[in-house]
């Protein structure tokens, strides 16, 4: 006898769960949504944000082209990395972060 076989020969495991799978109803979308549990948070957004958001959205920090020059070296294999620049300001920004949290103690 071998293990997991039934002396019958057609009650095994594999044949039950393929039996069962196949019974298993359709689940329309719309009956998930309207199974979805409630909200469990709120999310409140502080004046401040909303100023910051209403100030203007464009402040100059995102340069399209600058992206698309990027992305096209990139993908023609002639993007360098700059490691020293990388470091430099790394560093900097560092200083900075430090000299500022150093002024608020």
């Amino acid at each position: 006898m071998k293990i997991g076989h039934s002396p019958e020969g057609n009650a095994g495991p594999a044949k039950v769960e393929q039996r069962s799978a196949a019974r298993k109803p359709e689940i329309a979308a719309s009956d998930v949504a309207r199974q979805a549990p409630a909200a469990s948070a709120q999310v409140a957004i502080s004046s401040a944000a909303k100023l910051a958001a209403s100030a203007g959205g464009d402040d100059g920090s995102f340069d399209a082209a600058k992206v698309d020059r990027i992305s096209r070296a990139i993908s023609e294999g002639k993007f360098t990395v700059n490691a020293n620049a990388i470091a430099d300001k790394l560093v900097a920004n560092a200083q900075e972060l430090l000299g500022a949290r150093a002024n608020k103690h």
